[in-house]
This record gives structure tokens, C-alpha cells and sequence, in this order.
């Protein structure tokens, strides 16, 4: 840790006598698409996303107890602002945005979909994006109370037509699929595990038949949504080894790639880094849509971000602005107050958001 905290400092001084780098918060947001490997605005401005999870929306409502988690008022906006943030990832349920399975209606169906359209609305008139994420999935009668391996055909085909309708108006929202896909028993590059994740059906590890990307790509362009979607890839959406050969085809073009980076996972080093995420990222808009480390501290989050500043143009989120344990969650923060306190990996993440901006 040592090491890459002093060259952080270092850059940080350095920054300080050279002059701050371009301030992405300056640019608007309004309109963003893909165009080659880079998000833009309206006006073709390429537009770097640097952002926080604020999880709850996958949780609370299957567990009877509300909707969000901690703060979801205009002080949460406030302190994302503080933090330097542009872009705010909300995870769903597919069960309490469709109200099924038996749910209180008091956190479900419409009243979830309500104040999730709320919340989405605070902070889009703000000027932020944000990204919804198809987090928490179950087959038939059987309750979201989790991440599966895959989507499914009994209920994430209809979530997304019903998000898609419900949002295709605001380019300021985001689409992001499926949150971690893992088939085929979590194999990182397996031919089966790509196949599934492309084209769903009986796939390996599943008792149930599995949506495919393509299918879900699918499900939100015919209802006329224009948004842009992002796809993850296999291994918890750790990799992204084959994903040019299996993305979904967009009739629109306007589809990026999702990759998760924890300091826990296999591909955790620059070498693998550069094998098999710069590929991607140099063909395709990359989205770290989560990304931490279990340790508490910021000796993995840093190197990375530095990383993904360099010359993949990458855009990421870091995870999650809960009062979590920052070993478990992890978590950025340790309590709301002042802005969100921030935890020391929180720390870390906090004070290069302030010097990229």
C-alpha cells in the first residue's frame, strides 16, 4: 500500500503544479451514446464516467422492510457531488419492479416503480446518468432474494421491456443488462459459458432457461428505446476473455461493455489487464460498473484507476456508498454524515475522483 499511496501523492503534487486535467464534470452529460470506443454527449463530446453504487433497490423490497437503503433524498445527490461524481448505478429486482411472486405492494409493482422513477429523476435533473442494473433474478414462483447465473425467460424479458418503455425517453438512463453473469459454474472462458451468455436456453450450472443477451438487447429495442445498453461478461463479469466474438448484436451501435474489478478476483493484475481488458476497451466503450477491494485500504483501486485513465478512456464506478463493512461490502463510506465519511479504501477512491477533476 505504501508504495502506491506516495506515487499518488506524487502525482498529486505534480497535478497541482501542471494543472488540473480536463474537469468531465464541465461537460454535460446530456444525450450519451457510444460512438467507437468512447461514451459522448449530444454534441459528440467524449464524456468520462466516474461514479458510485448506491445499493438497497435490489434488497430492500424482497425483504419487506422499505425500498432504498440509508439516504435516497437530495442529500444523498449532494453528497455524490461532494465525492466528485457524475453518474449514480441503481441495481433492481426483477420481482418488486414487476410486483409479482407475492410481494407487499407497499415496496412493489407500482409504488417500487414509482419512487425508483423519482429517485432516477433527482438525479438526472442534476445532471448526472444513471445506470439501472438488472442485479437480484429468480425463475417462476421463486423469490429474487439474490444474484442468479443468469437471467431468465420467465421474468427478465418482461422487466426489460417494461424498464426499456418506461425510461426511453430520458437518454440520461442507462441500461445495464444483467449484473454478473456467471454460467456455466463460473468458468472464466469457457465456450459453454459464452454461448449461454449470448444465447441463453439449458445452459451449464442452470436449472432453468436462461435469457440471453441477445434477447434482452432484443427486448428493449423493440419497445423503441433508444438508450444506450451495456453487457458484462462471464466470471461474475471479471471476463471479458471472448467478449467481442459473443457481444450482442445492437441494431443501434449503441451497446458497451461491462467489467467488474475487485482486488479478489482473477483477473487482478495489470498483466491480465492488458491481455484481456484493453482489447475490448479499444474497440468498445468500457464501464466499470463495479469495481473495490476487500481489504479496506486503496492499494488495488488506485493502480487500477490509473490504470483505466491510461489509454483505455474507461469509465467506472466504484462500490458502494453503503455504511457496509468495508472488508464485506466493501463499502466507501462508514456513515452519511458530513457528505458520507469515508472508510479508507473510500478515502482513496474519494481523493482521486478530486484529482481527476
Amino acid at each position: 500500500m505504501a508504495i502506491s499511496l506516495m506515487l499518488f501523492g506524487v502525482l498529486c503534487a505534480l497535478e497541482a503544479v501542471l494543472g488540473a486535467p480536463r474537469d468531465p464534470l464541465a461537460i454535460t452529460l446530456s444525450g450519451i451514446r457510444a460512438e467507437g470506443n468512447h461514451l459522448v454527449n449530444k454534441d459528440g463530446q467524449v464524456v468520462n464516467l466516474r461514479g458510485l453504487n448506491h445499493a438497497g433497490t435490489e434488497f430492500a423490497c424482497v425483504q419487506g422492510w422499505g425500498i432504498f437503503d440509508g439516504i435516497y433524498n437530495s442529500t444523498l445527490v449532494e453528497a455524490f457531488k461532494a465525492w466528485k461524481s457524475n453518474a449514480v448505478r441503481v441495481p433492481l429486482n426483477e420481482d418488486c419492479w414487476l410486483g409479482i411472486n407475492g410481494l407487499n405492494p407497499e415496496f412493489s409493482g407500482e409504488n417500487y416503480i414509482g419512487n425508483l422513477s423519482s429517485y432516477v429523476s433527482m438525479f438526472t435533473d442534476a445532471g448526472f446518468v444513471v445506470l439501472l442494473d438488472l442485479h437480484w433474478t429468480a425463475p417462476g414462483s421463486q423469490l429474487a432474494t439474490g444474484q442468479q447465473p443468469m437471467p431468465n425467460m420467465d421474468h427478465s424479458v418482461d422487466l426489460w421491456k417494461s424498464v426499456a418503455t418506461h425510461f426511453k425517453n430520458d437518454p440520461n438512463v442507462i441500461f445495464e443488462l444483467f449484473n454478473e453473469p456467471y454460467p456455466d459454474n463460473g468458468n472464466w472462458n469457457s465456450q459453454a459459458g459464452w454461448q449461454c451468455f449470448r444465447d441463453g436456453g439449458n445452459c451449464p450450472g442452470l436449472n432453468f432457461q436462461a435469457a440471453g443477451m441477445q434477447t434482452l438487447v432484443d427486448a428493449v429495442r423493440e419497445t423503441g428505446a433508444t438508450n444506450l445498453v451495456l453487457v458484462g461478461g462471464l466470471a461474475y463479469s471479471n471476463s471479458l476473455a471472448q467478449w467481442p466474438q459473443y457481444a450482442p448484436k445492437d441494431p443501434l451501435n449503441n451497446i458497451g461493455a461491462v467489467w467488474h474489478s475487485y482486488n479478489f478476483n482473477y483477473c487482478n493484475n495489470e498483466a491480465c489487464w492488458n491481455e484481456y481488458i484493453a482489447p475490448v476497451a479499444s474497440k468498445y466503450p468500457l464501464v466499470v460498473t463495479e469495481f473495490g477491494e476487500n481489504d479496506c485500504q486503496g492499494d488495488y483501486v488506485v493502480p487500477l484507476m490509473q490504470w483505466l485513465d491510461g489509454s483505455n478512456h474507461a469509465n467506472y464506478i466504484a462500490w458502494t456508498f453503503n455504511t457496509w463493512d468495508c472488508n464485506s461490502g466493501p463499502a466507501l463510506i462508514s456513515s452519511y454524515s458530513n457528505y458520507g465519511t469515508p472508510t479508507s479504501y473510500g478515502q482513496a477512491v474519494k481523493n482521486y475522483y478530486a484529482l481527476k477533476n
